[in-house]
């Protein structure tokens, strides 16, 4: 499969532009669907093997023996799930899926055969029927890893979207990669300028690979910009292939080594997870809550009759631009569209009843809508104004970090609030220690941490800063 160079125009004579829903299609769906049936074929010839050998074992008569395969198929799948086994690798690597199943085939039988022992139902196992029907389902499951690969190859090529953005790098050739010119598509590593980013944002979405070919004084700005896009993305570099460097991607489908710089913090299977905590709780509380926003719109408007909600454009995701909705505080003619001045104590901007929905944060009940539509998370670092400043900085010129934060959703809470670092930032530090509790967060995600910090929000909803 070879995709196109990519020309993108929007008839106004301008640089072209990506459209919002990206250069193309996610493969994530597709290679879902590959995971679960390669997981069903794994099934079926796991439990038909051992039925098949203990067929031809007991001459076709009926076994009073436990169905151990059965009983296996549970732990092997729970083992496989988690050690990678239905990964990338088992689209595109045979030799390496089947490694990663042998492993969860033999740490499943050897689980089964101590909770067996234990539970003094070993002499109900056929050793022979065990042993024989794990080696044939070892070997079957093996062959269909090979048919499926070479099944995918021929129908796909890689299954995934790989994006080479050519920014004056080294000559590269890549099979099957979409290609853009960052001069012509207007494609700028500007830190400083969310435009810029929120424009890059487009063509890295639904990328599950991204290669910058440019030249040694733009890796830097390159590589930054990347770690906060929640992509796989690696910098050209010719020199490492010279001397040998470690740690480089050394692709033998192109002449060319790069540099690995960025991957996104979380696997498929723990965005999957995160998802469905996210919809299930978001979902629930937006019903449960439903009377506390409805008795708060209702204060909003008898106060001023001004619109209940307000909107604020900020960077989600990979940079890109997204609309957070609140409870408007503030005075209509007050609005900020832009939170170039952060809101202080006794701000004469902030109505009465805005007061009081930002002291017990009520206000931010709306972005549960957010969540449901998939811009949000419950947890995550939290999205700032483009204005936001720390002291007479801007947030980015502070800390050139700043930007990997964006490489996983905004959140209505993180681990910053629930330490107390919340309302304005008036030093350089107060964002400092911000920053570094979301990069901490980014670092060791879990379900479990997630849980805990929605238990520990509830501590804080009531914030001496929160004005």
């Amino acid at each position: 499969m070879n995709a196109p160079t990519v020309v993108v125009h929007d008839g106004s004579g301008a640089a072209p532009l990506a459209p919002a829903a990206g250069l193309a299609p996610s493969l994530e769906r597709t290679r879902l669907r590959l995971y679960l049936l390669q997981m069903i074929v794994d099934s079926a010839l796991l439990v038909g093997s051992a039925s098949l050998i203990e067929y031809f074992y007991f001459g076709g008569e009926a076994s009073s023996q436990l169905p151990a395969a059965q009983l296996l198929l549970p732990l092997f799948l729970t083992i496989a799930w988690h050690n990678g086994t239905y990964s990338i690798d088992a689209l595109t690597d045979w030799r390496s899926s089947s490694m990663k199943m042998l492993s969860a085939v033999a740490i499943g039988a050897l689980l089964l055969n101590f909770f067996a022992f234990f539970a003094k139902m070993n002499v109900y196992f056929s050793r022979v029927v065990f042993v024989a029907g794990l080696l044939a389902a070892v070997i079957a499951m093996a062959a269909a890893r090979y048919a499926m690969v070479k099944w995918i190859r021929r129908q796909w090529g890689p299954p995934m979207n790989r994006l080479v953005i050519e920014a004056g790098g080294p000559p590269l050739n890549l099979a099957g990669a979409y290609r853009i010119d960052a001069a012509v598509h207007g494609l700028v590593p500007a830190l400083e300028d969310p435009h810029a980013l929120d424009r890059l944002s487009r063509y890295l979405r639904n990328m599950d690979q991204v290669i910058v070919n440019c030249p040694l004084d733009q890796r830097g700005d390159w590589a930054k910009v990347l770690k906060g896009s929640g992509v796989h993305g690696e910098v050209t570099s010719e020199l490492v292939r010279e001397i040998g460097a470690l740690g480089v991607i050394h692709r033998t489908d192109a002449d060319v080594s790069t540099l690995l710089v960025s991957t996104g913090p979380l696997g498929i299977r723990a965005r999957i997870t995160k998802r469905a905590f996210d919809v299930v709780l978001a979902g629930g509380a937006l019903v449960v809550l439903s009377p506390v926003l409805l008795l708060a719109a209702l204060a909003i408007k008898l106060e001023d009759g001004g619109p209940v909600l307000f909107s604020q454009r900020r960077l989600g995701r990979g940079n890109q631009f997204f609309s957070i909705f609140k409870l408007r505080t503030m005075h209509v003619a007050a609005g900020d569209a832009e939170g170039n001045r952060s809101t202080g104590r006794s701000d004469e901007r902030v109505t009465r009843i805005g007061r009081f929905l930002r002291r017990t944060s009520i206000d931010e009940l709306p972005q549960l809508v957010n969540v449901v539509r998939g811009e949000m998370s419950l947890v995550g670092p939290r999205p700032h104004a483009l204005g936001s400043q720390a002291g007479s900085k801007l947030f980015w010129q502070v800390d050139a970090r700043y930007w990997q934060r964006h490489s996983l959703r905004p959140g209505l809470t993180g681990l910053a609030q629930i330490r107390g670092l919340r309302g304005a930032t008036d030093t350089e530090r107060d964002l400092a220690v911000r920053l570094q509790a979301d990069l901490e967060y980014l670092a060791g995600w879990s379900i479990w941490r997630d849980l805990q910090i929605i238990a520990r929000t509830f501590r804080v909803l009531k914030h001496e800063r929160a004005y």
